[in-house]
């Protein structure tokens, strides 16, 4: 998969190449799919590059079904599924999370916020019942129904990736037992609906106030309870418990709108969907956390653990469930998820390489700070004919740079200034730092200071250093020697 084809869709859709090429998502992602920002004087256009063609397809068809009954998704551009890629409208960078984030001071959250909320909540039963009455539901990827297997498969995530990993000990045969009372029950409820699946707040942007719903590709006929289970227990979210009741509410009023609501019977399996959907999430954070070992995916686990213990104080479900009630009780208790919670702490530093060709990387996680240093006042490597196929990640370029007094007087400096930033965001309980370090091209000295600035602040405690090549990114090419070690 090449950004060329997004370049040749842009120019297609557009009369114009772009200009601009950014990737907006790298390794922080857990969905696999390259996103890319496309751009000329303009117009502007999100490029998507995924290898799964039915989950495209699903992408592709359910976005076109939704904006013919008018509800917000982008517009397709333009696609080539064959090359598995597909350009959409720029929707912008404002999630409903980000949004959240910048508005709320601990507990107290601002109007604004609230109004945000209130707003994606309304929208919620169109796509549930307006949209989900006519979806062609056959095209719904990997399965067309949360069924029982599609819970089966949520309930295992979280028994092998999280419970196992985390070391919580249980009975296979008791847990097993539970499950399936807990599934019957789950299937009780009224199912005829859409289930969005990930409706959580970084799947939702907000242009011009207005909310724009994006990642539906994984949606299936399902309960009514789910998605908005998803929304108000969105781990990072930590939305106060008044807030929750407040939205819920909202959002039973506007269903009332589309159909006629019993709001006892709703409330009857409400806590469960809630549940199995928080289970389905600790298993993702624990595939990615502790399987793939991708810390910043363990930085949610405190958040839901804050979400199941209000829910074991205040929430009685019309079932027994006393083998997976106590592996909850045993996760509020374990020293190890503490500990998780401890490291969940962690200032993450998220350090770029980049070409100012291609323009200066966005600090994607809300933050909008950072350190952006120019390394084109260095001997450039890229300049002899010996080096002009390699990268600053390679031996004979960190060799001749490594022989610049001048590079070492630029580092020196450099870490001298993020130094005393870490200190001062680790003392005041900031999140995220972004250093950024550009050059020409974005493969020999950025590349290199990059490296050599993650190198030294991986050896000090409390932080996360997270490293993206954007230059590289961009080349789509091994070096010689790479190819020479794979």
């Amino acid at each position: 998969m090449s950004i060329d084809v997004l370049k040749t869709l842009f120019g297609k859709h557009f009369g114009s190449p772009a200009t601009h090429v950014h990737p907006l998502q790298g390794e922080l992602g857990g969905s696999g799919r390259k996103i890319i920002r496309l751009a000329n004087e303009k117009s502007t256009a999100i490029g998507i590059l995924y290898g799964v063609r039915e989950e495209n397809a699903a992408f592709l068809e359910f976005s076109r079904h939704f904006r013919r009954h008018g509800l917000p998704v982008p517009e397709i551009y333009g696609e080539d599924l064959s090359q598995g890629a597909y350009l959409e409208e720029d929707l912008g960078d404002t999630t409903l999370f980000q949004f959240l984030s910048k508005n709320r001071h601990a507990e107290t959250i601002a109007p604004q916020a609230i109004d945000a909320y209130r707003k994606v909540v309304e929208v919620l039963p169109r796509f549930q019942i307006e949209a989900g009455r006519d979806l062609n539901y056959k095209l719904c990827y990997p399965i067309s129904s949360f069924d029982r297997q599609s819970i089966a498969w949520d309930l295992n995530y979280f028994k092998y990736y999280f419970l196992r990993l985390a070391g919580i000990p249980f009975s296979e045969q008791a847990l097993e037992d539970d499950f399936s009372r807990l599934t019957d029950f789950l299937l009780e409820a009224p199912r005829d609906y859409f289930l969005y699946r990930d409706f959580q707040s970084r799947n939702i942007l907000l242009r011009d106030g207005k909310p724009y719903f994006v990642d539906y590709q994984g949606g299936r006929k399902g309960a009514l309870q789910y998605d908005i289970a998803s929304l108000l227990f969105d781990a990072k979210a930590d939305l106060p418990p008044a807030l929750r009741q407040a939205l819920l509410d909202h959002y039973l009023e506007a269903l009332g709108n589309h159909i006629h609501v019993d709001r006892e019977a709703f409330l009857r399996y409400y806590y469960a969907y809630v549940y199995v959907r928080l289970l389905q999430a600790l298993g993702a954070y624990g595939f990615r956390g502790f399987y793939e070992r991708k810390a910043h995916f363990l930085q949610s686990v405190p958040y839901a653990l804050k979400n199941l213990r209000w829910l074991l104080h205040n929430v009685t479900l019309p079932i027994e469930l006393p083998t997976l009630l106590g592996a909850f009780r045993s996760m509020l208790a374990s020293e190890k998820l503490q500990s998780v919670a401890s490291d969940a702490d962690n200032l993450v530093v998220r350090i770029c390489s980049f070409s100012f060709h291609q323009g200066v990387p966005r600090d994607e996680s809300g933050n909008g700070g950072g350190f952006v240093f120019d390394g084109r006042s260095l001997p450039n490597p890229g300049r002899e004919e010996r080096f002009k196929s390699l990268t600053g990640k390679d031996a004979p370029v960190i060799d001749y740079l490594n022989q610049q007094e001048t590079v070492h007087q630029f580092m020196a400096s450099a870490l001298s200034l993020v130094d005393a930033s870490i200190a001062s965001y680790q003392q005041r309980g900031f999140k995220n730092l972004m250093v950024s370090f550009g050059c020409t091209g974005g493969q020999h000295r950025s590349v290199y200071l990059a490296e050599q600035m993650a190198k030294r602040l991986r050896a000090k405690p409390g932080l996360e250093v997270v490293v993206r090549h954007l230059g590289l990114e961009n080349l789509h090419t091994e070096t010689p020697m790479a190819r020479a070690q794979t």
